[in-house]
């Protein structure tokens, strides 16, 4: 069964930091592209970082851009979203979701393709103090 889990996401304090992980299972992230994305309540679904399982190649929106950072665990199956210096604006679900490497017809002008073909659930961030 192809599956990607979310965890680690929680309530943070602004100025804080949280790792979210994605591990995959029932296929290998080999030759994939992997996306975190995020959706606040009243608000449209937005990619913030995308990582290429073949090169390494990352990528990341202007609103996380030096906040965070997206990278490949050892374990080759698990990606991570490191985010810091919290806002609370970042709060919202957070969902990652992989698709092969020329599976999106479409990519944002900063990188990131805007389709993939697997996803996950989503961890909730609040960021509040």
């Amino acid at each position: 069964q192809v599956q990607l889990v979310e965890s680690g996401g929680g309530l943070v304090q602004p100025g804080g930091s949280l790792r979210l992980s994605c591990a995959a299972s029932g296929f290998t992230l080999d030759y994939y592209v992997i996306g975190w994305f995020r959706q606040a309540p009243g608000k449209e679904r937005e990619e913030v970082s995308c990582i290429s399982s073949s090169d390494g190649s990352t990528n990341y929106a202007a609103s996380v851009k030096g906040r965070f950072t997206i990278s490949r665990g050892n374990a080759k199956n698990t990606v991570y979203l490191q985010m810091n210096s919290l806002k609370p604006e970042d709060t919202a679900v957070y969902y990652c979701a992989a698709g092969p490497k020329y599976y999106s017809r479409r990519y944002y002008s900063w990188g990131c393709p805007y389709e993939y073909s697997n996803w996950g659930q989503g961890t909730h961030v609040t960021v509040s103090s």
